[in-house]
């Protein structure tokens, strides 16, 4: 039996709606963790009574004196470990992936049937430049880079709900300029 020419274009969007959201999840995580935190340091504006809080210039971050332990345990971390997991899921594994199994046994039964279908590789390739984004920040994170899981947290986080949103894939739109290039798409589709 051969696989259909194509998926239900809903399929990745609920995908989609449900990704943005633990990708804001990560996001806000990541902006009260170790990430965006400063080191408490000492000078003249300890001791004054206001001082801000907030970001101090020429004051050290947080994550720069953090161990790795204490850079793998952070919660946003932590999010966008699992974000990454269920990223490379999708990537590896597209019809056993937890969210598009979802849509099609929970979702899809109770909609009609979809007027068109559309091309699987564009949306597995958007899955991998999720992934991409989400392992540099979770790499960088790692070796300390101050503000690297809130980027790429809140990057993944607009492309997500982009599509969410208003149907409008980031990367399926790199996808095909990368196949209009020939640079990717020439071999057969693959459900």
């Amino acid at each position: 039996m051969t696989s259909p020419a194509g998926i239900d274009p809903r399929g990745p969007r609920f995908s989609a709606a449900i990704t943005s959201a633990l990708l804001l999840v990560a996001f806000v995580l990541s902006l009260v963790g170790l990430s965006a935190a400063q080191s408490a340091t000492f000078g003249w504006f300890a001791y004054q009574p206001l001082a801000d809080a907030a970001f101090v210039p020429g004051g050290a971050w947080a994550i720069t004196q953090a161990t790795i332990v204490q850079r793998l345990l952070d919660g946003g971390f932590l999010a966008l470990l699992l974000i990454a997991l269920l990223f490379l899921w999708g990537v590896v594994s597209p019809r056993t992936a937890p969210w598009g199994v979802v849509f099609r046994r929970l979702i899809r039964p109770r909609l009609p049937a979809p007027t068109e279908l559309e091309d699987p590789r564009p949306p597995r390739f958007a899955q991998g430049v999720g992934l991409a984004v989400v392992t540099i920040g979770l790499v960088l994170h790692l070796i300390g880079v101050p503000l690297a899981l809130p980027i790429a947290a809140g990057a993944a986080f607009v492309a997500a709900f982009l599509n969410a949103a208003f149907a409008f894939c980031l990367g399926c739109q790199m996808y095909l300029l990368l196949q209009r290039a020939g640079v990717v798409g020439t071999g057969p589709r693959a459900a």
